[in-house]
């Protein structure tokens, strides 16, 4: 993979750099916001991973602007900064993942392969899932709720590609997390709770009937309203 790597402490730069490499991926470094989001949209990567507390641009505003001009590529926050309202703000900015430091560096690499899966996955061609009026397009990555087009991050589109391909029953948290999150890693059931919350925003919102619900102690089901 060709990785960019957006770090300004330098022994974590030296550190993610060399065990990326000989994990035989391609790392180009920036320490600072503005020449991260420069390399971001001036080339062609495969995953981003991408500190917050950054001088010049903060990490969130480099995702925010990388992820208007670019849907498609992953990208994971790496940082200090692991309030649940910090990875709100992370994921609400487009990133795709968000870890926390201190990390486990396999860890890293479990969320590395996770993202890589889901970047390179073929859908069936033809195969458009539909619950109500709202439809999903894997093979086109489209989302279309009465005929408006949803636009979703990658994470989200997995999401709801997996709560509407077990329409009508229950999911739990630890579904989603192997299943979407494809990791044994517990990334927090707030994050799983933060973007089901995201995808109430954009599918159910300004929409009837309701089509996310949730089972309190259960988990999720993707249904309609008197289902």
């Amino acid at each position: 993979m060709k990785i960019l790597l957006v770090e300004d402490e330098p022994k974590v730069a030296s550190f993610l750099q060399k065990g990326l490499t000989e994990q035989d991926h391609s790392v180009d470094t920036a320490a600072d916001g503005l020449t991260g989001m420069r390399l971001a949209l001036s080339n062609s990567y495969d995953l981003i991973i991408l500190d917050n507390l950054l001088p010049g641009l903060n990490g969130l505003e480099v995702c925010r602007q990388v992820r208007a001009q670019n849907t498609k590529v992953p990208i994971l926050m790496l940082t200090a900064l692991g309030e649940t309202d910090d990875k709100i703000r992370g994921l609400d900015a487009g990133a795709d993942d968000y870890l926390v430091k201190p990390f486990a560096f396999q860890e890293l690499l479990a969320r590395i392969r996770a993202l890589a899966r889901r970047r390179h996955e073929v859908p069936t061609p033809g195969t458009v899932l539909q619950l109500a009026d709202l439809t999903l397009d894997p093979a086109r990555k489209l989302v279309q709720r009465a005929g408006h087009a949803i636009q979703l991050t990658a994470r989200e589109f997995a999401l709801l590609e997996y709560l509407l391909r077990n329409q009508n029953r229950v999911v739990s948290r630890v579904d989603i997390l192997e299943q979407v999150w494809e990791t044994s890693f517990d990334t927090g059931s707030n994050v799983i709770d933060v973007y089901i919350n995201f995808l109430r925003k954009k599918v159910d919102k300004d929409f009837t009937p309701k089509l996310i619900h949730t089972l309190v102690g259960m988990g999720y089901v993707m249904k309609e309203e008197g289902f």
